[in-house]
C-alpha cells in the first residue's frame, strides 16, 4: 500500500529530513522520533517511506491506528500510548492496526528496535505525541492536489469522508498550532 506511490519524495527534502534526523537529540528515551505530519494527501507517507529507508528505521503509520473515520484525535493517544509511551521507558513498542474493511480493530503491529523511529501521518506531531518527537515535519500541498492525491489513494471510498476529515484536521492542528511549531515544513507540489 504505502510503497509504490506514483510520485517519488523529493530527494533534497529527504536529505534534509535525514541530516535533521541524525543531529536531532533523542526525546523518546533513546530512540529519535522523526514526526511526519500535514493534513491528507499532502505527501507524508512518500516522504516517510522514502526517510525511514535512509534511516534504516521503522515506520509508525497513523493510518492503520485511526480506529475509524472520526478518530483523528484519538489516534494521538492511541500513538502516545502503545508506541512513544513504551519506548521512552526502554520497552517494545507495538500498535493495534484497524481494519478499514472490517471496522474493527485487527492485528497487532510490532515496531523493531531502532535507533529512529519514523511516525507518519496526521496527528503525529501533535501534543502529547508531539512531546517525544525529535523532529517536527510538517508537509502540505494545495487542497486541490492534497484530494486529487486522496481520492486516487483510497479510491471513492474516501470521497464522502474528505470533508468531515478535512474538518477534524481543521480542529485538530488549529488547536495545536501544528505547523507553526514544526521544526521543518515542505512543500510537495509540483
Amino acid at each position: 500500500m504505502w510503497s509504490d506511490r506514483a510520485e517519488p519524495a523529493d530527494p533534497a527534502a529527504v536529505a534534509t529530513v535525514v541530516d535533521l534526523a541524525w543531529a536531532a537529540q533523542p526525546r523518546c528515551g533513546d530512540v529519535v522520533v522523526v514526526a511526519i505530519d500535514g493534513r491528507s494527501g499532502a505527501g507524508k507517507t512518500t516522504l516517510a517511506v522514502a526517510v525511514a529507508a535512509a534511516l534504516e528505521a521503522p515506520v509508525a503509520h497513523m493510518d492503520e491506528i485511526f480506529p475509524g473515520w472520526e478518530g483523528l484525535s484519538a489516534a494521538v493517544h492511541l500513538v502516545t500510548e502503545q508506541v512513544l509511551r513504551p519506548l521512552a521507558r526502554g520497552e517494545p513498542a507495538a500498535y493495534r492496526v484497524w481494519d478499514w474493511v472490517a471496522g474493527r480493530w485487527g492485528a497487532t503491529k510490532e515496531l523493531p528496535g531502532s535507533r529512529f523511529l519514523v511516525v507518519e501521518g496526521c496527528g503525529s506531531s501533535v501534543d502529547p505525541a508531539g512531546s517525544y518527537a525529535a523532529l517536527r515535519v510538517w508537509v502540505e500541498a494545495p487542497r486541490g492536489i492534497r484530494r486529487r492525491r486522496g481520492l486516487a489513494r483510497d479510491g471513492e471510498v474516501f470521497a464522502p469522508h474528505w470533508q468531515r476529515w478535512a474538518d477534524q484536521e481543521d480542529a485538530l492542528f488549529t488547536a495545536d498550532r501544528t505547523q507553526e511549531r514544526a521544526d521543518l515544513v515542505v512543500t510537495t507540489a509540483r
